[in-house]
């Protein structure tokens, strides 16, 4: 072994390094804050002794990863779920923390996607063709005749 605990193995542990958010903007890992705690709920005499529940926070007023434009739009549009310009997401799905940090770490990724994306654009009103509307009032005109000989004014 190289002197490291033999506890990890893989590239980096159970978190990566970097979480992107869209293109090649990524939130370093610095930046993100990991906190554990059991979860609730059935589980066994497992759940009593692990900390699988994962909150991870994010201080989206604080941060310096993201573009000015898009940290304006996201403190914007997620103003209800901001405690004092962090934003927080938990996961307590699966038993294991490994996965829960997974899905914790893709649920802000996809926040702050949707919460960065640009506005789509505004509609530009255009004018319904002249034939359409000949053409619906015409298929009034002749729904309306049916109904005029159906009257039962001519009926003797």
């Amino acid at each position: 072994m190289d002197g490291m605990s033999g506890s990890r193995r893989g590239s980096g542990g159970p978190s990566p390094r970097a979480l992107s958010i869209r293109g090649s903007v990524l939130l370093p890992e610095a930046e993100l804050i990991w906190r554990f705690s059991r979860s609730s709920g059935p589980g066994g005499q497992h759940v009593n002794t692990t900390d699988s529940q994962v909150e991870l926070r994010f201080d989206l007023a604080a941060t310096t990863a993201l573009p000015e434009v898009w940290k304006e739009r996201a403190l914007e549009r997620l103003a209800g779920r901001l405690s004092d310009g962090v934003v927080t997401v938990r996961a307590s799905e699966h038993r294991s923390q490994w996965r829960n940090r997974e899905t914790a770490a893709v649920r802000l990724a996809a926040l702050l996607a949707e919460a960065t994306a640009p506005p789509p654009r505004p509609r530009r009103p255009t004018r319904v063709p002249r034939g359409i509307n000949e053409r619906r009032l015409r298929e009034k005109k002749q729904r309306s005749e049916t109904k005029r000989g159906r009257s039962a004014r001519d009926w003797g």
